[in-house]
């Protein structure tokens, strides 16, 4: 009867000392919310993004994030907006009053607005994945835009089209907020430079799977080149139904769209000869950008795009200025240490060299373009092919 109680108190003890040791180990969540288009015309470019923070997130976890002296597990939240600003906008909204998100990540221009109407009130970091200037033209105090700002590649890519095809360009791009920002900016760039715009139909990339009719509509204006972009498949079956409608020109693709991403479609590189546009990620020879996209690789049995290292790389950040920060939970404070915690990243997880960030919130890096040639990428630095004769 003795050894039994001993027994009993002795198995109550062990519990007891499970449960106090558990309890001192246990580590806290913080989160990372994501609203993006993981349905729709747009889902490819949507789950690049979220791959690419949960890649990040991941090795976060593997390491240990310890902030403050206090262990947490690092959690990326996500939910479909399907491209849907509206939609942005809500969910932004149950990811910070349902899972306290200190940063949200989105990655379209009409969700990003959306979410800037109120994510300064709401104390939330807003992660910008757009190179659109306007989004930290605005002021707002507590947003990072992700990629440079887009404005850097328009001359060169125009003086690379005009050389190479003619001053005749048609805008076949497509027609949501940021396509339309582009156009805007570009437009008035190539009459500038002594080109004519002979053609303009922007088109529902996100919603539309047949561009017969809009693509044969711009080409009955004879165009040198095409003005063309959006997500990566719609913008490749734009160029596809070109080519099969007689088109010999050359393509300006605009940034959110990725070449390699659309030979895939496409079937190679040859239907993009002469084209110009961001250089593919797999394609960059940089030793940090080789290092990632044999890590990738090795994980995914895929390639990455630039989709997935930016965000990757802003992940990273993040977890970076919030050790900095000393706070999960402030987002004035994490949003203060955002430079300096894009230097302090290590190159295996900046692939995209990104130096830092303006006081407007602003990355900076030196950013690489790809030209198509004999059916192959050929990268260019873009601040030689600007300064070219």
């Amino acid at each position: 009867m003795q050894m039994k109680t001993k027994l009993k108190y002795l198995v109550a003890s062990i519990a007891v000392g499970m449960v106090a040791s558990g309890a001192a180990f246990a580590q806290e969540v913080v989160k990372i919310g994501y609203s993006g288009p993981l349905s729709g015309g747009a889902a490819l470019y949507g789950k690049n993004v979220l791959t690419g923070m949960e890649m990040a997130a991941k090795e976060i976890n593997e390491r240990g994030f310890e902030v403050g002296g206090k262990k947490y597990k690092l959690e990326i939240v996500a939910l479909d907006d399907q491209y849907n600003p509206a939609q942005t906008g809500v969910n932004v909204q149950r990811l910070i009053q349902q899972h306290k998100t200190p940063a949200v990540l989105v990655p379209h221009s009409g969700g990003i607005f959306a979410v800037q109407a109120f994510n300064e009130k709401s104390k939330v970091l807003l992660l910008a994945y757009t190179s659109l200037p306007q989004v930290t033209a605005r002021g707002n105090q507590l947003s990072i835009r992700i990629p440079p700002e887009f404005t850097g590649y328009i001359n060169p890519f125009i003086k690379h089209a005009m050389t190479k095809y003619g001053k005749n360009v048609a805008i076949a791009n497509a027609d949501h907020d940021y396509a339309k920002a582009w156009t805007a900016a570009f437009k008035p760039a190539w009459e500038q430079a002594g080109g004519k715009v002979v053609a303009e139909n922007p088109m529902s990339y996100n919603k539309a799977t047949d561009f017969y009719s809009g693509v044969s509509r711009v080409m009955q204006n004879n165009p040198d080149v095409m003005f063309i972009g959006g997500a990566s498949e719609p913008t490749a079956l734009v160029v596809k139904q070109a080519r099969e409608l007689g088109f010999k020109g050359g393509f300006i693709i605009i940034d959110q769209a990725k070449m390699d991403e659309m030979a895939k479609v496409i079937g190679g590189y040859a239907p993009i000869e002469g084209a110009i546009g961001v250089l593919p990620l797999v394609e960059d020879n940089r030793p940090s950008s080789r290092l990632f996209v044999h890590k990738f690789q090795k994980a995914y049995q895929k390639d990455p795009s630039s989709e997935v290292s930016l965000n990757y790389t802003a992940v990273h950040a993040t977890a970076m200025a919030m050790k900095l920060a000393k706070t999960v939970s402030d987002p004035a404070a994490i949003r203060a240490q955002m430079d300096k915690a894009f230097k302090s990243l290590p190159s295996e997880h900046n692939p995209n060299e990104i130096n830092g960030v303006t006081e407007n919130g602003g990355s900076t890096a030196n950013t690489y373009v790809a030209t198509v040639e004999g059916g192959k990428v050929k990268a260019v630095n873009l601040q030689n092919l600007a300064a070219a004769k």
